[in-house]
């Protein structure tokens, strides 16, 4: 069965604790420190919007439907309301439900001094805050003309206290102490249950790791249930494989490299010790046994090119000597070469091209490429041994191809086929070279930034291809 994954992103846990400690921050500033503010603007508003339904209904001339309301607000609202007429008598209504702490009635009765700032208003309408001096209470004031405020019809005035919100501030930040212990008690529990979540999947993995480290490559890496683990996993446990392959390829490159020195160098000392002891004497023999003797020094020296070619080519190290030439010219001129040996080697080597081709790249590497093609055609070609090689102009520049009738590969072996020293177990005849070749194929056209590829199906034969791309012109030098 799958295993399901739970997505659980970490930056998301980031950003949901920071919104956390703000929505707490807020909590504290808007309940504690900004509570009696908030309370005395709010107050103020609802003062005012009353103070305009009084307006409204005072103005439709219905006296009992006015006062009734009057009634209504001053004792649902606690507020003391008067209104006085045009000549500032407090004639038409008034109503006082906070006693002492009224200032438009009784002996704190401030009404003078509150219509004459309303005068001084041009807007006919103020709202301000007094501190009584028999109570130490802060009230709120409410002052409009009803009408026009050139010629009023009668002049409004409110009063209303406004109560300290300490007690509630007190009993605010209790509950809020209370809550925030709580609420980082469980933020710890969570804190915990989660970063041991998250940590268990990475402990694993860095256990696995170290193991990845002392050698152990086959290491399959698990992950803990999240996205970012199972990736972190899945990645690990390819470069574990790709390390793997590339342990097999260094280990394989050696013991071949190994193998083709030692043999050579054994055929050395075995004909020179011949020379010594037997045939020093015998003209014949002796020739004989220098003529191995220089084959094995070219064996030798064609492996050691090879690597040391190869070397500098995976490194950088080598640098392309571009020329222009005819690249139809050049390959001619290689299978003719190769033609010239047919009689004695039995190989039947086949050239179609479809005309004159120039191209700018290294000549002497494209060479080497094209020589190494056809040589390995030569070891894998089937018993009719014909080789087939081929240039034709593709859309994306020339394409050169050499085409054998061997056994042809599967998919396993055409992914391994340019790999240092690999080679196809179909071949029915002694492989000569050094088993670099098709790697300096796929190093020289990587350098050239050449597209290349093999084609093969299974009993017909393989094709091996590259794409000589066309070099764009130079600017002429102004």
């Amino acid at each position: 069965m799958k295993h399901k994954l739970k997505p659980m992103r970490l930056h998301i846990w980031g950003w949901f604790i920071l919104f956390v400690v703000v929505v707490f921050v807020l909590l504290w500033v808007c309940q504690i420190l900004f509570l009696q503010n908030f309370f005395n603007n709010m107050t103020a508003a609802e003062v005012v919007r009353k103070a305009e339904t009084i307006r409204e209904v005072y103005q439709s001339g219905d006296e009992k439907q006015y006062r009734s309301v009057c009634d209504e607000i001053a004792v649902q609202n606690n507020v003391c309301i008067t209104i006085f007429d045009p000549l500032q008598r407090p004639l038409i209504y008034s109503r006082d439900v906070l006693g002492v702490s009224c200032l438009i009635h009784g002996m704190n009765n401030k009404s003078r001094e509150i219509l004459k700032l309303l005068r001084e208003d041009e807007d006919g309408e103020f709202c301000g805050r007094y501190t009584n001096p028999h109570t130490g209470t802060e009230i709120l004031i409410y002052a409009g003309v009803i009408g026009d405020p050139a010629s009023p019809d009668a002049y409004l005035l409110m009063n209303t206290p406004l109560v300290p919100v300490s007690l509630t501030v007190n009993i605010l930040r209790r509950q809020l102490i209370i809550i925030s212990v709580v609420l980082i008690l469980v933020a710890f529990a969570i804190s915990f249950a989660v970063s041991k979540r998250l940590a268990k999947p990475i402990v694993q993995v860095t256990k696995e790791a170290e193991q990845l480290a002392h050698g152990r490559y086959d290491i399959q890496f698990t992950g803990g249930g999240y996205d970012e683990a199972n990736r972190l996993a899945e990645t690990l446990t390819y470069a574990s494989r790709e390390i793997n392959r590339v342990d097999m390829m260094q280990r394989d490159l050696i013991a071949n490299a190994s193998h083709d020195l030692r043999t050579p160098l054994t055929m050395l000392k075995a004909y020179a010790e011949m020379i010594r002891d037997l045939s020093g004497d015998n003209p014949v023999k002796r020739n004989e046994h220098l003529q191995v003797i220089i084959e094995e020094t070219d064996r030798l020296t064609a492996l050691v090119n090879d690597i040391l070619d190869l070397s500098k080519l995976e490194n950088g190290k080598l640098q392309l000597q571009r020329s222009e030439f005819d690249m139809e010219q050049r390959l001619t001129g290689i299978v003719g070469r190769y033609r010239r040996l047919s009689g004695v080697s039995g190989y039947d080597f086949h050239l179609e091209t479809d005309g004159e081709a120039p191209v700018c790249c290294d000549a002497s590497k494209i060479e080497q490429v094209i020589c190494n093609l056809i040589n390995n055609a030569m070891n894998y070609t089937g018993e009719d041994k014909q080789i087939f090689i081929t240039q034709q102009h593709v859309p994306e520049g020339i394409r050169i191809a050499v085409r054998d009738t061997g056994e042809g590969m599967d998919q396993e072996t055409l992914s391994r086929i340019f790999d240092k020293y690999y080679r196809s177990e179909n071949y029915k005849r002694e492989v000569v070279g050094t088993g670099l070749g098709l790697s300096i194929v796929k190093a020289v056209l990587r350098l050239h930034d050449y597209a290349f590829g093999v084609d093969s199906t299974v009993g017909v034969g393989s094709t091996f291809w590259f794409v000589i791309h066309p070099e764009p012109a130079e600017k002429p030098e102004s």
